[in-house]
């Protein structure tokens, strides 16, 4: 811990589509008599919260509401959110959007009846990539990928199929935030200088920082702001920091990131 940033602690969540064994640095972390799919990184209020998913399984088909449709309901706000894919075994895919337009009836029927599942655009995905993830989107992950999941600190999920594994369905819910047609890339990457890439659209904005660099972070966005490492090493402040750690960052700090390091930065805009 430094004067101007915390280190977030990792807690395991069970899940049934999870995994028996993680990959350092979460190995201890995993349960040994049920599956492991998320490690949660609590925030401090006012800040993003990341999550680590291990997917062994197909996730549910789901999707989130933006702030307007949860603030009705009494949440404090929307879930958009940003992927950053650390492995994926070969053919491993994510669905995103729907292959075609489909009015709330068709929607309906075919969260019913599981043909759903070909409705949706499946997409390969490879480690490194990084995918926004705004609220309406239809989405899924599938076997083998494991990815760090970046998101407005609001977990609310409505799910449309669950490949009859007997959990909760919110097809009402569902049907009223979804969009019901092809996904559109809402936070195209723009480079911003020698290894660092900006992606804009979301309620939030990241940094893709990759490779030997230093930098001022915090001065122009509205703390906190959240680093995740994930791979690679560096200092922030003068802390030594490592691949699987996740920190908060409270006010202006400096980074510096070794070679062969990667990490995301994530604020809400000023």
């Amino acid at each position: 811990m430094s004067a101007t940033a915390r280190q977030l602690q990792p807690r395991a969540t069970e899940r049934v589509w999870g995994c028996s064994t993680l990959p350092a640095p979460f190995a201890a972390l995993a349960a040994s008599d049920r599956p492991t799919g998320e490690i949660w990184f609590d925030p401090p209020p006012g800040a993003l919260l990341v999550k680590h998913l291990f997917a062994a399984e197909k996730l549910s088909v789901q999707v989130h509401p933006g702030d307007a449709y949860a603030q009705a309901l009494g949440h404090a706000g929307g879930k958009d959110e940003a992927w950053i894919i650390t492995n994926a075994e070969p053919g491993a895919a994510i669905g995103l959007g729907l292959r075609r337009p489909l009015d709330a009836e068709a929607l309906r029927n075919a969260a019913l009846d599981g043909s759903i599942e070909q409705e949706i655009d499946w997409q390969p995905v490879q480690r490194g990539d990084v995918i926004c993830v705004p609220a309406g989107t239809i989405h899924a992950i599938g076997p083998g990928v494991s990815l760090i999941e970046m998101q407005q600190p609001n977990d609310i999920t409505y799910r449309l199929y669950d490949y009859g594994r007997g959990r909760d369905l919110h097809l009402e819910d569902a049907l009223a935030v979804a969009r019901r047609e092809p996904f559109r890339n809402a936070c195209p990457p723009r480079p911003s200088g020698p290894g660092r890439t900006v992606f804009s659209g979301l309620a939030f904005t990241l940094e893709r920082l990759e490779g030997a660099q230093t930098l001022h972070v915090g001065g122009h966005s509205r703390p906190p702001l959240t680093l995740a490492v994930v791979a690679g090493a560096g200092r922030l402040d003068g802390v030594a920091i490592g691949a699987g750690e996740v920190w908060s960052i409270d006010a202006p700090a400096h980074l510096r990131l070794d070679s062969g390091a990667d990490a995301i930065l994530a604020y809400y805009p000023a």
